[in-house]
Formats: structure tokens, C-alpha cells, sequence
């Protein structure tokens, strides 16, 4: 079961995915991606908590897909590892949220809030609507 799970999202994603991303996807690089958008909308969730607490609502949800691919790829054994890259991106993301919200300099508060979106973003558009 975990084997057609991880095949159906495996297309999923590559559907969506654009040509050149979905030919570079290898089964380390999936997990890395996977686990990177899980710590990124983690971020993204306890941001929207603060300031828009309506939508963290649909960023649970996609948080939770997210973490399902994790989980369905992911060998027992590279969790810690794993975890790792959540927590990393996660306060990368928050880093790029605090940026844009709270900073004197308003263009590179442009900035961040385009990185942090386009960071979102990507990951988002890996699940299917």
C-alpha cells in the first residue's frame, strides 16, 4: 500500500511539476523537496496564526499533504535526518516572513515577501487542488 501511495504522489508531482523539475526528480531529491515544504508551510501556518488566522486553516491542510509524502517516502531510518531539513527550511521561511513583515527597509522587505511567496508557492503548487 505504502508502494502505490508513493506512486500516485510520485505523479502527482511530476504531473505538476514544470518538464524540467519533473525530469530532475530522483527519490533523495523528492524527500528533500517534501521535507523541505513541510518545515516552509510549518512556517508559513504559525505566520498566518499572528496575521491572518483564516487561511492557516488551508495551510494546515496542505501542510498535512505535505508531510503525508514525507511520511510515504521517507525510510524509517533518515528520520532524524529528515527532520532536520523541516526544522531548517522552517526557520528559513520564518526568517524571510519576519523580513518582510517587520523591516525598516522597505525593498528589502519587498524582497523577502516575494522569496517567502514564491518559496510557498512552489511548494503548493506540488499538490494537487
Amino acid at each position: 500500500m505504502k508502494t502505490f501511495i508513493h506512486h500516485l504522489l510520485l505523479c502527482s508531482a511530476l504531473l505538476s511539476a514544470p518538464a524540467s523539475h519533473a525530469q530532475a526528480f530522483d527519490p533523495e531529491q523528492q524527500l528533500r523537496i517534501f521535507a523541505a515544504c513541510a518545515g516552509r508551510l510549518s512556517a508559513v501556518m504559525e505566520y498566518q496564526w499572528m496575521f491572518d488566522g483564516d487561511a492557516s486553516e488551508q495551510t494546515k491542510m496542505q501542510r498535512a499533504a505535505v508531510i503525508d509524502l514525507v511520511e510515504a517516502i521517507m525510510p524509517p531510518e533518515r528520520g532524524r535526518e529528515v527532520l532536520h531539513w523541516r526544522i531548517s527550511a522552517k526557520l528559513a521561511q520564518s526568517a524571510l516572513l519576519t523580513r518582510a513583515t517587520f523591516n525598516a527597509d522597505a525593498s528589502d522587505a519587498v524582497w523577502a515577501r516575494q522569496q517567502a511567496q514564491r518559496f510557498e508557492r512552489e511548494c503548493t503548487g506540488l499538490l494537487l487542488s
